[in-house]
């Protein structure tokens, strides 16, 4: 077998992913995630979901979230995060700026703003997801992240759980299983990060406080 390395992209890589959203096995959106970079030296990871079907007949929400990183002494670092939901009744508009030089982080929630410490190695809450790709990619144990998440600095402690094989409209992946879940918080994530695409997350189970499940499904990938 290749080892992975031997046909792993330049890190980080350029790609785009289509998973499909299920809410008790209804496709009720699609997401499009992708990693792009930009002409200063700087990345952008962006995630853009959108309801569908019949269930965008009762509600046409898009939530679009955007994260702004570079490397900095072999880390990766967060400079900006925007999260913009719209369409339906809770409209929300979140912007998070790193500001590295004064070590402290700006919140913004529909038009309120308030300051807090950057603790070392802080990243946005949506960048954690390819911080844990690029640390399984090299091998990495210690799977905790700091992450500014509603205007407070959060640890996530992701779990192991095993690998699991993943049925998915690109075959079955084997796929390593992970689950988060926030301190005093009753909802779960559930992540499967597949070795045959640098650990993307090929499935995602959201489990909330009712009980209920939503369930993200990778449909195509390019660039990984």
């Amino acid at each position: 077998m290749v080892p992975a390395e031997a046909t792993a992209p330049p890190w980080p890589p350029r790609f785009t992913a289509e998973y499909n959203v299920y809410n008790r096995g209804v496709k009720v959106a699609e997401m499009r995630r992708g990693m792009q970079a930009t002409s200063d030296g700087n990345f952008v990871f962006r995630s853009d979901t959108h309801t569908t079907g019949l269930f965008s007949l009762l509600r046409k929400d898009r939530i679009a979230e955007e994260s702004t990183w570079h490397v900095a002494d072999g880390s990766i670092r967060s400079l900006a995060y925007t999260y913009t939901r719209s369409g339906g009744s809770k409209n929300r508009n979140v912007a998070v700026r790193f500001d590295w030089d004064a070590r402290r982080i700006t919140n913004t929630i529909n038009g309120d703003s308030w300051l807090m410490p950057a603790v070392p190695q802080v990243v946005d809450k949506l960048l954690y997801q390819f911080a844990l790709m690029t640390d399984l990619r090299s091998g990495g144990k210690d799977l905790n992240y700091t992450v500014a998440d509603g205007g407070k600095i959060k640890i996530y402690e992701i779990e192991p759980l095993g690998e699991e094989s993943v049925k998915t409209p690109l075959g079955r992946l084997q796929s390593m299983k992970f689950r988060h879940q926030k301190l005093g918080d009753d909802r779960i994530t559930t992540l499967w990060c597949a070795p045959r695409f640098q650990y993307l997350p090929v499935q995602v189970e959201y489990q909330e406080k009712d009980g209920s499940k939503v369930l993200v499904v990778l449909q195509s990938v390019t660039g990984l």
